[in-house]
């Protein structure tokens, strides 16, 4: 596919694709629309539904297809509503549902790999390279309850990052570091290491497509996009998030039952009970405490538990 600057022509809205050999399981195509302006600018790329069941980021990436309007972009954006597309269609969380692998664990990807691998491959290729910016749009899967969150990871761009994060207007923002990433294989850690300023945004939660997180989603990123130029208008200011530096995430050391004891976004103290997983019949329950102070920006909604299964996000204090 030939790409051409911003500059080279007028603005328009186009519909383009890549196609990505999943070997076994066939060709995957994977549609995007490219939104140029009449003035040159930056490239940016949007993409949601690395995660295909994360309805109300999908929502919000189709939201900015259908609003969008040239006269008002500079440069290009690409907007990619779906990129897990087998796990989207199969209602699968999580993970692509050919080789059970996280998307969001598998980049830079290997062309020659596994199915996840090779999507992450294509998406970096097509997608991430060369583009100025980047913005990955995610909400809480099928057994998620979430605090809206932005993250970026820490980089040589990181400053620029981090400035995009809070022109996004959430109440918590996660910087993580380079060394001993909580989350390794993400987009926005591939963005980071590529040098280009990326975050991963998200509002929504429990697999539901929420008109309220959608609003919340699509306020911040268009504000976003004026904030780094690639959309005219004022750039609203927001108060100041609470910014956290990393995170942990908590496992449990045995499958069971899972009751959470706090709600996503309250403050926890170093100790504080966070839940409890206990054997489906009879045996002593498990307690889950915090082992730093921090607050819960997502936790496990679904009861149903494996042993080292995700439990809850503790963002740092």
């Amino acid at each position: 596919m030939e790409r051409h600057p911003p500059e080279h022509r007028g603005a328009d809205v186009a519909e383009r694709s890549f196609t990505v050999d999943l070997a076994d399981h066939g060709e995957l195509t994977i549609p995007y629309v490219e939104i140029t302006g009449a003035v040159p600018g930056p490239i940016v790329t949007v993409i949601a539904g690395i995660h295909g069941t994360e309805y109300s980021s999908i929502a919000t990436a189709r939201r900015l297809i259908a609003e969008a309007d040239p006269a008002q972009v500079r440069g290009t954006i690409r907007v990619a509503p779906v990129i897990n597309l087998p796990a989207f269609y199969a209602r699968t969380p999580f993970v692509v549902p050919h080789d059970g692998k996280n998307l969001n664990r598998s980049f830079p990807g290997d062309p020659a790999g596994t199915a996840a691998e090779r999507i992450a491959a294509a998406v970096v290729t097509h997608l991430l390279s060369g583009s100025d910016f980047f913005f990955d749009l995610h909400c809480g899967d099928l057994p998620e309850a979430l605090e809206p969150f932005a993250m970026y990871d820490d980089s040589p761009v990181a400053d620029i990052a981090r400035e995009m994060a809070l022109a996004y207007g959430f109440r918590h923002v996660v910087r993580q570091a380079r060394s001993g990433r909580t989350v390794g294989g993400s987009t926005s850690a591939q963005a980071a290491d590529m040098g280009i300023p990326g975050i991963t945004a998200e509002s929504g939660e429990c697999g539901i497509l929420d008109p309220q997180a959608v609003d919340l989603h699509f306020r911040g990123l268009v504000n976003a996009l004026r904030h780094i130029g690639s959309v005219t208008g004022d750039v609203e200011q927001f108060d100041a998030p609470v910014e956290h530096d990393s995170w942990l995430w908590l496992t449990t050391p045995a499958p069971g039952w899972w009751e959470a004891a706090v709600d996503t976004g309250e403050t926890v103290a170093e100790g504080d009970l966070l839940g409890r997983v206990s054997p489906l019949i009879g045996g002593e329950a498990h307690e889950i405490r915090a082992p730093k102070a921090g607050v819960p920006l997502f936790v496990t909604s679904s009861p149903a538990v494996k042993a080292d299964g995700l439990l809850l996000g503790l963002a740092l204090v």
